[in-house]
Parts: C-alpha cells; structure tokens; sequence
C-alpha cells in the first residue's frame, strides 16, 4: 500500500498573456511539471520577441540559448518536490505477527525478501521445526555446523549472560518444556524434579566451537533461543532493507521494533506504544515514545502466562535459570533500548527475572542501554523506574 504526501498549493503566476495559474489552484505533480515546461517555452518567446517555432527550434537558438534552455529544465526538474510512498508489509511469522513500513520514492513490494528472512532464521533456530539446525542439536546431533545467524545469536547470548551474572540463559530448554512454554512435553514438577532438571542448565556447559560445530556436556541440553531469536530476526529484516538502500523504515515483529530514519510521510520520528501491564483485558497504552536509528523490546508476564487447569495456579514464562521457577515478581513490564533489537530483546527478558536493584546495576555499567521498568513496591503500589536517556525518548 502507499500513502502520497499532501498535494502542492502554487501561488498565482502569469506568462505573457496565454497562461494563468491561479491563487491556490490545487494542481497535481503532473500537470506542475507540464506548466513549467510551458513556462520555459514563454521565457524564451519572450526572449526572441516572436513566437517560438518548435518544429524549427536549433535554427532560432545559439548555443548559448540551448545551454540556458536545459539549465532552466534541469533547475525546474531538480525543484520538484519528491513524492514520498509509504510500503507497508505485514503478516504472520515467529509465532507472532509483524507489520514492516518503509518509505521510498516508488512503490515497492519486499514481500518475497521478507518471507526468506523468516525462512531462514525459523530453519536456523526455531524449537517448532523439527529438521532446524537447533532441533537437531537438541536432539544430540553433534555434527550440525551452524549458520552465520546462530553463530551471531549465541555471541550475543554468551555477551548478555556475562552481563547479566547469568540470569539470561539459552539453555533453559528443558525447563521451558517442563513448565509447558516449549515444544516438549509438559510435565508436573516438584522441588525435586527441577532440581534434576537444573543439571541441564547452564551457558557454560554449551560451547561453539571453531568448525562451528556445538559441543554440549550433556546432549540433554535443550537451547531455547525465544529471548533473543525474534530482536535479531527484526535486526535482519532492517539489514534487508539497508542493503536495498532504505533510508527510513519501521520494523515491528511482536511489538518489538526497529526503527531507521524518520516518517517522511508525516514528517515526524517514528512512535511507538507501550502497553500498560496492568490492563488485562484489551489494550491500553502506557506510553508512546520516538525513535530514531533505535531499537525497543519490551517483555512482561501480564500476555504471557499458562494456568493450570486443574489448580487454576498462573505460571508466567519468565523463567529464572538460577532457581528453575517462573518468576512470578514485583516487576510487572520492561522495555529497553538499544543499538540492535537484538540487545534490547536479550536484557528485556532479563530484567524480568532480576530484582530492580541488580537490573539498575547492568544498566550503570553499560551505558548503550536505556530501559523503563514498571513495578510494584512493598506495599503494592505501581512504580516506575527510566534512566534519563530514556526520558528522552518519551513522547510528551
């Protein structure tokens, strides 16, 4: 679909006589540029005091003549203003929907190119594709040489778990089964069984090795990518349209998004909602914010959560891989900004399983990222917490 830019209004000008453009005609590109073509030709009727015989042009103009005529067309061409055209993709993927808007001087459809984005990153690291490089290697397959994707998601995995004194953690795979978020069986759990169940959890039990092979100390270890897979899937749509040379785009996968550039066609950065947490039932904005060459993700239990039917208890997916338990906590919602979706994606999830205090502490030592966190005191009261960078950002 496109969106044009509101049509030009020309003030009133009049050229010998023939033609009159009148106060406030509104007119379309077309039609302007086939007035100044007009134009031109009454300039140089003028300038030869007779009417301009077009049949017999090059006899009545002197060099000097053509030269000023083609300078006068290249300077009305060059003041045309350019027609901005809004392009807009959207659909399922990931488990989630995603809408991606980008604006050129021409439509354009990336339909095909978009769809071979999601292609190979569910073939890469989808837990749901059974014949994935990732499902393979849960499955012990230790010959499996993985993609450049893979290889770049679990640098940043292996980044964001120092960061973050190992709270985030990919390997939780037979935990996201057990507790009923994966693609593996659900199974009841106790004390005991997720105390078994943390054997096969741990980042450094997992490595990637030269041939890019994986090595793991236990083939029961199950990757799960989901904290990260959908920022860096979104960070490769945005290199998509980098390489067709789009300046000004919006990728949004999930809620979370990417932004490049500015609106054109309104003239304005680009915004985007945050939902309020507390708002079960519908939706509810919290906040809007603009961004500009940014990434935002944002993770909250109050969407994402299982209830077992038997005792009505809800498990939210966030899941600690320090303790094996959901994290049923006082933060409520966070949302983070960051260079790359990626990122953002990786330490939103995070701050979901830490207390405020250490998620403040990340956010003191790395100082690209700036993160808004909703959450409860001691007396249950909604708080707030936004580093001033993110302050910025708001839209008042």
């Amino acid at each position: 679909m496109k969106d044009k830019v509101t049509d030009v209004y020309f003030d009133t000008i009049r050229v010998n006589r023939q033609f009159e453009f009148f106060l406030k005609e509104k007119v379309s590109r077309t039609r302007f540029m086939l007035m100044k073509i007009l134009f031109s030709i009454q300039f140089f009727d003028l300038r030869f005091k007779k009417s301009l015989e077009m049949t017999n042009f090059s006899s009545k103009c002197t060099v000097e003549d053509k030269v000023l005529l083609v300078a006068l067309a290249g300077l009305f061409l060059s003041c045309t203003p350019k027609e901005h055209v809004k392009n807009q993709n959207s659909g399922g993927a990931l488990g989630t929907s995603y809408s991606i808007i980008y604006i050129s001087d021409e439509p354009l459809d990336y339909q095909q190119e978009i769809d071979s984005v999601f292609q190979v990153m569910n073939q890469s690291m989808s837990t749901y594709v059974p014949t994935s490089d990732i499902s393979k290697i849960n499955e012990g397959d230790s010959t499996v040489v993985v993609d450049d994707m893979f290889k770049e998601v679990f640098d940043i995995s292996t980044q964001v778990h120092q960061a973050s004194n190992g709270y985030f953690d990919p390997t939780i795979g037979v935990l996201a089964n057990a507790w009923g978020f994966g693609p593996g069986e659900q199974i009841q759990l106790d004390s005991l069984k997720i105390d078994s169940l943390l054997n096969y959890v741990g980042w450094d039990k997992v490595k990637l090795n030269s041939d890019n092979t994986i090595t793991k100390a236990n083939s029961a270890i199950r990757f799960d990518f989901n904290a990260v897979a959908k920022g860096y899937a979104i960070d490769r749509l945005g290199a998509l349209l980098d390489a067709k040379g789009i300046k000004n785009y919006l990728v949004e996968v999930g809620g979370e998004v990417l932004a490049k550039g500015t609106n054109l066609v309104s003239g304005k950065q680009w915004t985007v909602g945050i939902d309020d947490p507390q708002v079960e039932t519908g939706r509810q904005l919290k906040l809007i914010v603009s961004l500009e060459d940014k990434a935002m993700a944002s993770s909250g239990n109050y969407r994402k959560f299982r209830v077992d039917p038997e005792t009505g208890e809800k498990y939210v997916h966030t899941i600690n891989p320090k303790t094996g338990y959901t994290q049923n906590s006082y933060v409520l919602a966070t949302s983070v900004v960051a260079n790359t979706c990626a990122v953002a994606d990786a330490y939103a999830t995070t701050f979901m399983a830490m207390d405020l205090k250490e998620s403040k502490k990340v956010l003191e030592n790395h100082k690209e990222l700036e993160a808004y966190i909703i959450y409860l005191d001691e007396t249950g009261d909604t708080k707030e917490f936004m580093t001033s960078g993110f302050e910025t950002f708001v839209k008042q």
